[in-house]
This record gives structure tokens, C-alpha cells and sequence, in this order.
């Protein structure tokens, strides 16, 4: 089973996150200090970590953690104060809670955060992606059209392994904007048509019959496999 590290020193809470996760499928251990903690983290699969810990602090837990560990971390607060959500996640934390907490709803993030850094780790192990001709190295960002390298752009490239990554799912112009381009989306959706169109005249061996990604009339596009 996952473990899931609670490095919290009120018992109280900590018993009440644990049953919750033990009732959701988890394996759990408890840590009442920053230092136990950290040394603790090694065993764990996500970590549930308190701010507010008896000499050092979880902020101090984070900094110290990010320098041997990326798996995943859920802070929590009881203060409501903006300075610390921002600073935990300046420092690497995953999400953030504050208390009072629904114990239902840290169990769903504690399943979403280990799904995705389960889908991040998998992906590193396997960098290269082949399908039907089309090769694409993730680490090098280069992309080979049945042996035969094509220069795509950042974007163009963006788009190409985003797809790729959830095959035969359909994304709207606006949905594959605010992914792609996200912070910098200040411009307008229309530009992924354009990048898109772009791509395919790079990629498939005919732009105006794609094989890789199609068209969903009135949806937007999805990479077949």
C-alpha cells in the first residue's frame, strides 16, 4: 500500500487524518516533529505536513526535503494568512489546506497528487514515445517523422506531446490555450489554430487527411491511437 507521512504534533488531528486514510486503502505513519519527520520521509509515497511544528518548522521540513526528494507534499495551516499558501508553494509544496479541514477532501488531493506523480515518474522512465512513425524525445525535445527529424517550435512542440500524453481525448482551442500557454495566456485562443495547422504541415504526410491529430468538428482535437 502508498504510505502517507503525517508530520503534524497536534494527536488529535493527526489520529483523525490517519483513520481516514487508513479507511481509504493508505498506510500511514506519524511524525510529532520536524526532524523526525524529514528523517522518516525516505519511507513515504506523499507527505501530509503541518506548518506550525515544535522546532523546526514545516517550512523548514519543505526546504530541507526539496533538496533530496520531489514526492509530493500537502501543507497545512492553521493560519489563513495569503504570505504562507504563497510561500509554501514558492518553496515547492504541492497543495496547500488550511484548517479546519475536510478529512474527505485531503483524502481525494492525497489519491489526485499521487496519480499524477505516478503519471510524472512513469513518463521520465519511459522519455521516448513512438507511435505509427512519429518518434518524440521528451528530454531533448526533438520530434523524427519516420526517421526524419522535423524543427518544431516550443509551442508546436508543447502541443504535440501534451496530445499525445492523453491520446483520443478531445481538447478545445480554449482548453489546449490556458494549458500550453497557461501564465502567458493573454492573447487569443485562435492562435492554437494557427500552431496547430503549423504542426501538421510539419508532421503528418498529409496535412489535409492528419493521421495524429484530428479534427473534432464543433469540439477541438485529439491525437488518435
Amino acid at each position: 500500500m502508498p504510505c502517507v507521512l503525517i508530520i503534524e504534533d497536534d494527536a488529535e488531528i493527526a489520529a483523525l487524518q490517519r483513520d481516514y486514510l487508513n479507511m481509504a486503502g493508505f498506510e500511514t505513519l506519524i511524525k510529532s516533529d520536524g526532524s523526525e519527520g524529514l528523517e522518516a520521509a525516505q519511507s513515504a509515497d506523499l507527505i501530509i505536513l503541518d506548518i506550525m511544528l515544535p522546532g523546526m518548522d514545516g517550512f523548514e521540513v519543505l526546504r530541507n526535503l526539496r533538496e533530496i526528494s520531489d514526492i509530493p507534499v500537502i501543507l497545512l495551516s492553521a493560519r489563513s494568512e495569503d504570505i504562507d499558501k504563497i510561500r509554501g508553494l514558492g518553496m515547492g509544496a504541492d497543495d496547500y489546506m488550511q484548517k479546519p479541514f475536510s478529512p474527505s477532501e485531503l483524502v481525494a488531493r492525497v489519491r489526485a497528487h499521487m496519480a499524477r506523480f505516478e503519471r510524472l515518474t512513469s513518463k521520465a522512465r519511459n522519455p521516448k514515445l513512438m507511435v505509427r512513425g512519429l518518434e518524440i524525445d521528451r528530454e531533448d525535445r526533438r520530434v523524427f517523422v519516420h526517421g526524419s527529424e522535423c524543427s518544431l517550435t516550443p509551442k508546436e512542440f508543447d502541443i504535440l506531446l501534451f496530445l499525445l500524453d492523453n491520446p483520443n481525448r478531445v481538447y478545445s482551442k480554449d482548453d489546449l490555450f490556458e494549458r500550453i500557454w497557461g501564465l502567458e495566456a493573454f492573447g487569443d485562443s485562435d492562435t492554437v489554430v494557427v500552431h496547430v495547422r503549423r504542426l501538421r504541415e510539419k508532421i503528418e504526410p498529409d496535412p489535409q487527411k492528419p493521421q495524429y491529430i484530428e479534427t473534432v468538428w464543433g469540439a477541438g482535437y485529439r491525437f488518435r491511437v
